[in-house]
């Protein structure tokens, strides 16, 4: 019933991004929406709101005057916490040189780690601030950060806090992930197997004794740890009750989406070289398939991520910015969701499902949030635009009306 909530948003186009509604979009015309507490209460048609008006004139009232709610976004796979910057290596890469001959000079990857290292875990949360405060202003109320940049368990394990840091800071959520299996540390060089015994036997177990980690990612690759060392972390994060991602095939097919679905990984990332097989094997274990085009722009890659491959196997797509220092220094979902459309050819609805209800999915959180549904969390975007096409249409101009979190008004 409408007079039990806390507050109403009145005469709103909701794109409910829900599954069981038919039309693109989940679009629902005309609607009011009700929210108590820190969840969505009701949705019902704007006729509903007339008969009962007489009945709620103690609640306040917000009137969307026909603009579109959307669930608010989710930013699935970023990197943002680090110290250090890259953009001599964005000049190299302008020159010719490869990713990975920049990664085997020791650039790359361990050029953040030894700033990173240098930087307290004040100093990575304040570096932090200001590109969570970008993807705040466009929407983005949930967002994974990973762990990676560290490689020690000092550092690895204060990346993490810095995540948890900003939660008790800003009105967003953070969905935390160890990469401990990042990269190769200076200390570790050639031991690789060493190093994934070291992370399973101890930088897992500090984490979780802190609960600092709601998940596990391993960069599954030639350049990094092969899929031998890619399951130990992944029996060792099931065995501690973590969700599994996986950066997988972004630069070769090892095979690793496929090993990672038969540990039902949350999402495996990157998937330019993805084949049938590992697209099969996601689809059974309902693994989200993480797209990142943001890196795929940068690096000027040319090997398309199989895009009707997923859709005929229904795999859900998520949409995530990959925000990093070397290869992703990209803090606009919305521009990731344009890019995702531009360059592997998503329709606009998928590129929002892939920031609202696949995004949620690849978090292990779509019971939570990702949809305007009666009992979801009440985060949600008041747009100043008349469809939801718009979103990925256009960039560099925010159309934000209200920005709800828990059911709050709130601001960046």
């Amino acid at each position: 019933m409408l007079k039990d909530c806390d507050a109403l948003w009145i005469n709103a186009n909701l794109a409910t991004c829900d599954l069981n509604h038919t039309q693109a979009y989940g679009l629902l015309p005309h609607q009011v929406l009700g929210v108590k507490q820190d969840k969505i209460a009701c949705i019902a048609p704007m006729p509903v709101f007339e008969q009962q008006h007489s009945e709620l004139t103690n609640l306040p009232i917000h009137d969307a005057q026909n603009a579109l709610i959307t669930p608010s976004f989710i930013d699935s796979h970023t990197h943002l916490i680090h110290a250090g910057n890259r953009a001599q290596e964005f000049e190299q890469r302008l020159l010719g040189a490869s990713y990975e001959q920049i990664a085997q000079q020791g650039g790359g990857i361990l050029s953040t780690v030894y700033a990173t290292r240098q930087a307290s875990v004040e100093q990575l949360v304040e570096l932090a601030i200001p590109r969570l405060k970008a993807l705040m202003a466009e929407g983005v109320t949930t967002i994974e950060i990973k762990s990676g940049y560290g490689l020690d368990l000092h550092s690895e394990l204060n990346m993490l806090r810095a995540a948890r840091e900003l939660t008790k800071r800003f009105p967003v959520r953070v969905s935390t992930t160890l990469l401990g299996a990042h990269a190769l540390p200076p200390e570790y060089k050639n031991r690789a197997d060493a190093y994934i015994d070291w992370v399973c036997q101890e930088l897992i177990p500090a984490a979780v004794a802190e609960n600092l980690a709601d998940a596990v990612d391993v960069f599954c690759e030639h350049i990094a740890f092969n899929p031998a060392q890619t399951e130990k972390v992944l029996q060792t994060a099931q065995t501690h009750g973590l969700g599994i991602h996986i950066h997988a095939e972004q630069l070769s097919n090892q095979h690793a989406s496929a090993l990672a679905a038969r540990y039902q990984a949350w999402s495996a990332d990157h998937l330019e070289w993805l084949d049938e097989e590992g697209v099969q094997a996601m689809a059974e274990s309902g693994t989200v398939a993480t797209l990142l085009p943001a890196a795929f722009y940068f690096l000027r890659e040319t090997q398309v991520p199989p895009i009707e491959l997923l859709r005929r196997y229904h795999v859900p797509m998520a949409v995530a910015t990959d925000f990093n220092p070397g290869t992703a220094p990209l803090a606009s979902l919305r521009l990731a969701m344009n890019m995702a459309c531009t360059l592997f050819r998503l329709t606009p609805e998928e590129a929002l499902l892939g920031v609202t209800r696949h995004a949620a999915k690849a978090l292990g959180l779509q019971d939570q949030i990702g949809q305007l549904r009666e009992g979801f969390a009440a985060d949600f975007i008041v747009w100043n635009i008349q469809h939801p096409a718009e979103l990925a249409y256009q960039v560099g101009i925010n159309p934000i009306k209200q920005r709800v979190f828990a059911g709050k008004l709130s601001h960046v």
